[in-house]
């Protein structure tokens, strides 16, 4: 099973990857399109401003092989900013085209608010989904964001944080689940949430 963890510049690549290695599986860091043509799973982590990532993206050629990637039914899993360039269009800095995969837009946190968001807050679930098995209505999870995901299409909010704002904490559709939070930083819930999706891809 090739499980690929996209590397297009941004940081916590190791963390992810250790992550993944304690649940007894190998994740390859690329930033090949070709590992992610033929990968059986990808995950998206990253972290820093949309246009920075779609450029970085775009510079390594890897825009197209992820879009088709999803496209074709396989397991994606994003975090942070892996889960906010799946938007259509991002607010930070301006407006910024994103992947478009799913249509929304990503906004910033309310003004009076500390900005970034950093630390740990509740997931309250919306959806009954297998990416939650054994993991608590309300559990903590770790964040660090200034902006968030608002997906035109409440359905694939299946769980949500309140900061200053209700916004969602982890979208699902078909084959991708997308976290606004770090799981490899949320000790024990997070691991799970790893396992459970790594699970789900059998």
């Amino acid at each position: 099973m090739k499980l690929i963890v996209v590397d297009y510049g941004a940081g916590n690549l190791r963390s992810v990857a250790i992550a993944l290695a304690r649940l007894g599986f190998d994740p390859l860091i690329t930033s090949e399109p070709e590992a992610v043509d033929n990968a059986d799973i990808v995950i998206l982590p990253g972290v820093g401003a949309a246009a920075d990532t779609m450029s970085n993206l775009a510079q390594r050629r890897l825009v197209e092989p992820i879009r088709q990637y999803i496209a074709s039914g396989r397991p994606f899993l994003g975090i942070c900013m892996g889960l906010q360039v799946l938007l259509s269009v991002s607010e930070e800095g301006g407006e910024h085209p994103c992947l478009g995969i799913l249509p929304g837009r990503v906004r910033r946190l309310p003004a009076g608010l500390k900005v970034p968001q950093m630390g740990w807050n509740r997931v309250h679930q919306r959806s009954s989904h297998p990416i939650f098995d054994g993991i608590p209505d309300g559990a903590f999870f770790y964040f660090v964001h200034s902006y968030y995901a608002d997906p035109e299409d409440p359905s694939v909010v299946i769980g949500e944080t309140d900061y200053g704002v209700t916004f969602p904490a982890i979208v699902a559709k078909d084959n991708i689940v997308a976290t606004q939070f770090h799981p490899e930083k949320s000790a024990e819930s997070g691991v799970r949430l790893y396992e459970n999706f790594l699970r789900m891809t059998r």
